[in-house]
């Protein structure tokens, strides 16, 4: 359960006195997430979302976060919207943690998405980055490759444990990554989302709503947002068989819905192989370094990482764009 902090009857009165949204009518804690403490929020005015922020999210990149999704707002695009206190400002403390109150987004996370979603998840994808194209304030991505090496430092038994030659899977596709580093860096760049999974993005049926959840968000390949939405979107489970496989439908109408609103240039297609590859890597070693070190017992249960693992031998074998269908 993702809720770390609780708040009090009488913090929350105290909290909403410095908002003209009226007095709080239901109050209540978000399951989904593993970051922050998220609550539902219904007052007299309306329905918002209220975050605390967690000791794992530096205070310093708050204004980003805000920033970023007040420049989306202002663009049309749907998505959570910061609400301002009384003195103009959306970032307040509240039980001892930076907190702020964001509008509420209409519509359901897919649990198991369509063609049709992934198709309508590229486009939305697309008017992001578009939408994101002249937002000037920038931010580092911590976890991206430079971060990756340290993240698997100690691992390897533990990931043989895991699956007998895992660990070798991974120098190899970290040494890959290494030599292949400089190409990425002339991939066309600007403000990308970089944990875009089904549970952070709304549909009305089939009709992409909006995008939340923008606290991994940070500069760089656009394309690279595209190849973690491959692997989050694009496999099914299949656990009769022990096995996690690409779907084509799915992998390829996500890459077409993201063209019909921004064209991928030529380098992007080429590299598409690569990110991918990359994508499944950084998701693979933040899973194993949570899955070794969350305790027994924990709230938040660690995902099996061998997911990724399975995704990353896949993308392997895949030598163009069109190997996902594109």
């Amino acid at each position: 359960m993702a809720v770390y902090t609780q708040v009090s009857d009488d913090a929350l009165a105290a909290f909403l006195e410095e908002y003209d949204l009226g007095k709080a009518l239901s109050f209540k804690g978000i399951a989904e997430g593993v970051e922050n403490s998220n609550y539902y929020l219904e007052t007299t005015t309306g329905r918002f979302i209220l975050t605390l922020f967690e000791k794992r999210v530096d205070a310093d990149d708050l204004p980003y976060f805000i920033g970023l999704k007040q420049h989306l707002a202002g663009k049309g695009f749907p998505c959570p919207e910061p609400i301002l206190a009384k003195d103009g400002k959306a970032l307040r403390m509240l039980e001892g943690r930076p907190a702020v109150i964001v509008s509420f987004l209409e519509g359901l996370s897919p649990k198991k998405p369509t063609p049709a979603q992934c198709r309508g998840l590229g486009e939305g994808l697309a008017r992001m980055h578009v939408a994101l194209s002249d937002f000037e304030m920038t931010r580092p991505n911590s976890l991206g490759p430079s971060a990756w090496p340290r993240l698997w430092t100690g691992q390897s038994d533990e990931a043989e444990k895991l699956q007998p030659g895992l660990s070798g899977l991974i120098d190899e596709a970290l040494a890959d990554i290494s030599e292949a580093k400089p190409q990425s860096l002339i991939l066309p760049r600007g403000t990308i989302h970089a944990d875009l999974f089904p549970d952070n993005a709304f549909f009305l049926g089939e009709d992409f709503s909006g995008i939340i959840d923008f606290y991994f968000a940070c500069t760089d390949a656009l394309a690279y947002d595209l190849a973690i939405c491959l692997n989050a979107w694009a496999f099914d489970d299949n656990p009769g068989r022990g096995a996690i496989d690409y779907n084509y439908s799915k992998g390829a109408n996500l890459i077409a819905g993201y063209e019909s609103v921004r064209p991928l240039a030529p380098a992007e297609r080429d590299a598409l192989p690569l990110l991918a590859r990359g994508a499944a890597l950084r998701f693979f070693l933040t899973r194993m370094v949570d899955w070794t070190s969350t305790p027994e017992g924990a709230l938040v249960k660690p995902k099996n990482p061998l997911e990724y693992a399975g995704r990353l031998a896949f993308h392997r074998k895949v030598t163009s764009a069109e190997g996902y269908g594109a």
